[in-house]
């Protein structure tokens, strides 16, 4: 009776530490898959570098509408620090520029010929000019406008703060300085060599020529030698 009834207990363990581990795999997966869906749910920016100075191209895609509802137009705000700014055509969208009183495009808006599907990415893009005094970093404040509602994409993260914890983060493009040239210039008497070391060279060369052409002219005196004593030995063993 005993048996029967830990048989039994160990059988409950068993099954209850079965559903527990089956629980927590399919609680993983679930996160494991929400993670990624959570990370590519805002507008995102690529390449998120460019070099203080230089050209890029710029890209901002979404795959993602407003509480699902189908993609509309993006309006891209340009930060401070750039030299020029020109929107990339394509059949998909109308392009609408603004500009300042400074004759810079101040924002460009991206109206969808078609709304985009929630379940489709959309995607557009501009080139970019920066100069020497660019910032460290450039934000690039987006508005989504969908067929119901709206996404202000313009939040950025304090000193310290995650950019990943915000609701609707702005896209943001980090700057690197440009390049500089490091190395020196090379005297001319490094480049044409140093004439002093040039002889010094040519006696090393000169005495290691000499100091061999001795070791095999008394090599050659050492074995000219033994060949005489072998003869001399062969003779006698004939007389």
């Amino acid at each position: 009776m005993r048996s029967t009834t830990r048989r039994t207990l160990t059988a409950r363990r068993t099954l209850t530490a079965r559903r527990t581990l089956t629980a927590g795999l399919v609680g993983g997966a679930v996160l494991a898959l929400a993670i990624p869906a959570m990370a590519s749910a805002h507008v995102s920016v690529s390449p998120d570098e460019l070099t203080a100075g230089d050209h890029g191209v710029l890209t901002f895609s979404f795959a993602h509408g407003c509480d699902n509802s189908p993609t509309t137009s993006l309006k891209v705000t340009m930060p401070e620090g750039l030299s020029s700014v020109a929107p990339t055509m394509d059949s998909d969208w109308t392009i609408g520029i603004e500009k300042g009183d400074d004759g810079l495009v101040s924002a460009v808006t991206y109206t969808a010929v078609t709304p985009v599907p929630n379940e489709l990415r959309g995607a557009v893009s501009m080139s970019v000019g920066l100069d020497e005094n660019t910032p460290e970093s450039l934000a690039f404040p987006v508005i989504q406008t969908c067929v119901d509602g709206s996404t202000e994409w313009t939040q950025l993260a304090e000193d310290g703060e995650d950019p990943h914890s915000l609701d609707a983060p702005a896209p943001v493009v980090e700057v690197a300085a440009a390049a500089t040239d490091s190395h020196g210039e090379h005297s001319a008497a490094e480049d044409a060599g140093d004439p002093g070391d040039a002889d010094s060279a040519a006696a090393d060369d000169s005495g290691a020529s000499n100091a061999l052409g001795t070791t095999l002219g008394a090599g050659g005196l050492v074995a000219g030698v033994a060949a005489l004593i072998v003869s001399v030995l062969a003779y006698r063993r004939k007389v």
